[in-house]
């Protein structure tokens, strides 16, 4: 289990999450069902005692562009009926409590470590919570749609997913990872933060390859034949790496490096780690560093790193300042120390 999602089973059971952010907290049910209908879709929203005894609804969001992370609550137990989501999808992993989701004609009991659940917009779905909560990724239909067609070869249209996610295999783990990681960093910027425009491209990257080529969807085998047709990867992938190297500074963008490259993303994925041995997003973090350490030696005496660091797409100051230990030998401050002296 990463140290993210140990973190946040450990905050789980204290305290809600993402609670700076909160946008609903109510105990009444058409107050629920209004305001959460506002921020996802409209939706019916029955508790399953008369009277809704013991009933309480808690939303909280930090929204990015493209994408949001989400914790909800109900206390008690509720039957939630939105239909289909039209708009967006969403990636439901429970903290506590349980639920049971009916997505199609498909049935999954969702639970804390085991099990979570993947709705898709054009499926629709019913659900019943029990005392549960639940972190939730909002990811926007049409980028998820785009992202598709560029991997698969295919005109643009619906993708459909299988609604189970299997947390014990490595693809369920790396996404609960990826959430509970997204999470942490909501909760530590704080609603008045702000995530650069790189790191938001990286996160949008990393959630679409999670959830694109680690989840079974009706495009996965187009994805895995389209991929690996190109025989030019060599020159492709100097191509890419010339492309990466000069727009470093930049929000990675996979379709326009694929444009570059004149090959598929999954290509240029697959062929990144057999001819370089590395994923695209550790090559561009090896060139940040390389620009994060060009910086320091020309800052100014009163540069603040911080900044440096954030505006060059990093999000997480500790796992930066390793990864450059590792690479330079010396902490960005040791850096800028001796550019100062």
């Amino acid at each position: 289990m990463s140290a993210a999602v140990q973190e946040m089973s450990a905050r789980t059971s204290a305290a809600e999450r993402l609670a700076d952010f909160a946008r609903v907290t109510t105990d009444d049910v058409d107050e629920a069902a209004e305001q959460i209908g506002r921020i996802f879709c409209p939706h019916d929203l029955t508790p399953s005692r008369p009277r809704a005894a013991g009933f309480s609804a808690r939303h909280n969001c930090a929204a990015f562009d493209g994408f949001s992370i989400n914790y909800v609550a109900y206390g008690g137990s509720v039957s939630i009926d939105p239909g289909c989501l039209e708009r967006f999808f969403l990636v439901q992993v429970p903290l506590t409590g349980s639920a049971r989701i009916r997505a199609g004609a498909g049935e999954l009991d969702a639970s804390p470590g085991r099990t979570a659940s993947l709705l898709s917009p054009t499926i629709p779905t019913r659900m019943a919570w029990s005392d549960c909560a639940q972190a939730i990724l909002l990811l926007d239909r049409r980028m998820v749609e785009q992202r598709a067609a560029a991997l698969s070869g295919r005109a643009a249209g619906a993708v459909e997913f299988d609604a189970a996610i299997d947390l014990d295999t490595s693809s369920g783990r790396r996404l609960q990872t990826g959430l509970a990681e997204l999470m942490l960093i909501a909760e530590r910027l704080g609603p008045s933060g702000r995530m650069s425009p790189v790191a938001m491209a990286d996160w949008r990257e990393a959630l679409l390859d999670l959830l694109l080529n680690g989840q079974r969807h009706g495009l996965s085998d187009a994805i895995r034949t389209f991929s690996g047709q190109a025989e030019r990867l060599p020159r492709a992938l100097r191509a890419a790496r010339d492309h990466l190297e000069d727009n470093a500074g930049e929000p990675l963008d996979l379709v326009q490096l694929a444009r570059a490259s004149g090959i598929g993303i999954r290509a240029l994925q697959l062929g990144f780690r057999r001819h370089f041995g590395i994923s695209i997003s550790q090559m561009l973090l090896d060139m940040r560093l390389a620009g994060l350490h060009a910086r320091l030696g020309q800052a100014a005496p009163d540069a603040s790193i911080t900044e440096i660091a954030f505006d060059l797409g990093f999000t997480h100051l500790g796992r930066m300042a390793g990864a450059y230990r590792e690479k330079f030998g010396e902490t960005p401050s040791a850096t800028l120390r001796r550019r100062m002296s």
